[in-house]
Formats: structure tokens, sequence, C-alpha cells
């Protein structure tokens, strides 16, 4: 074999390596970005996939495709009002009806989602899906609560998947679509830091007074 073929297979060889190498650190920096990103939708699509990250990630970023575009409807201050009073007699249901407090609260975030431009409730996995793209911190408790509802789920396990997902909830109801955090505005035009009359100063819909609550 000549020096020139051994040189050549040497450079070849080098290059392949090279090339294996630079693709795999892109592909630990993109299941990197995913995991940052998704969380524990993560954690569910890479168990769902038996261990298979890149399935898991390529799922996932299907789902970005899919739903990364989509522009949430800003709420009217009227429906927030509404949903406020839903969610605060969904807490006060749940002291007699544990039960029938999860399934409201599944309907009321299932139609919250609706209104704030996700896919409706009656496809709830596109629905969820949507939702994990855009609020991927805050949709595990509302899957929790809709498999509750639809299952065994104990008394306890119904009320830590309730404080779960008004997590949720606070996020849609409470957000503009840009993601920022509605103001009133103090007499001098300034912001004084707190939100419109149905939140307390971390933009949070109000706590039933008067009754167990259900977030913790």
């Amino acid at each position: 074999m000549s020096t020139v073929v051994i040189i050549t297979s040497i450079v070849v060889a080098v290059m392949a390596v090279a090339t294996a190498l630079f693709i795999g650190r892109g592909r630990a920096r993109g299941g990197h970005r995913m995991k940052k990103r998704f969380g524990l939708e993560y954690d569910r699509a890479v168990a769902r996939h038996d261990g298979d990250t890149e399935a898991a990630e390529r799922e996932l970023g299907e789902r970005v495709q899919r739903h990364g575009s989509l522009k949430e409807h800003p709420l009217p201050p009227e429906a927030r009002e509404r949903y406020v009073v839903l969610w605060a007699r969904v807490q006060e249901r749940f002291v007699d009806s544990p039960r029938e407090a999860a399934a409201e609260a599944d309907a009321l975030l299932a139609r919250l989602a609706e209104d704030r431009g996700f896919p409706g409730g009656e496809r709830f996995e596109e629905q969820l899906d949507a939702l994990s793209v855009h609020h991927a911190g805050q949709v595990h408790g509302y899957r929790r609560v809709h498999l509750a509802v639809r299952g065994e789920a104990g008394t306890e396990e119904t009320r830590e998947a309730l404080v779960e997902a008004r997590d949720l909830f606070d996020e849609l109801v409470a957000r503009r679509p840009d993601g920022s955090e509605r103001r009133r505005h103090s007499p001098d035009g300034s912001h004084d830091g707190s939100h419109d009359g149905s939140y307390d100063n971390r933009g949070h819909a109000p706590r039933v007074r008067g009754r167990p609550d259900t977030k913790g």
C-alpha cells in the first residue's frame, strides 16, 4: 500500500470521527435545550419511548412545529372575572365532593385553554400537546386532574392534582398573550405593581376564605 493511500485513509478516518463527534455534540446540545424547555414533559416523553431520547425529542420537536406558532388570544376582563369566580366555586365544592370538583376543574381548564386559542378540550391530547409547547411547566397538573376524573384516584391524590392544576389556571387567566402580567395604573399613571382586582399581588386568583384551600 502506497504512502498516499495510507495518508488518505487516515485523513478519511479522522474526518469521519470528527463528523461523528460534531453530530453527537449537536444532538446533546439539542437534547439539553429540549429538556430545559419541556421539563417533566421531556421525561414523560422519554419514558413513553422506553428511554429512547431521540424518539422522544423527535416527538417534542413535532409538537413545536405543529403548535409553536400558536398565538394566545387575549382574555376579556369580564371572562377573566367569570373564570376566577368559577375556580373559587371548584375549591369550595372540593370540600364535600372532591371528584365532582375535579371534573369541574377539568372542564374549566379545557374551556379556558380553548378561549385562549388552544385546540378544544374534545381533542384533549392535542390540546395538551399545544399547551406543553407554551406552558410546559404547568401542564402536568391538568393531565393529573384529567386522569383522576377518569380513574380511581383517591381524595388525597385528587387534591394534589387539583393543587397542581391551579398553576395552569393561574398562567392562563392572569397573563396576556405576550406573557406579561396585567397591572393596574395608580392615580399618577404609574404601575402600582398589583393586578386587576381579581388577583393578589402575584397575579394569582384569590383563595376561598373560610374554607380549606386546595392550594396546599
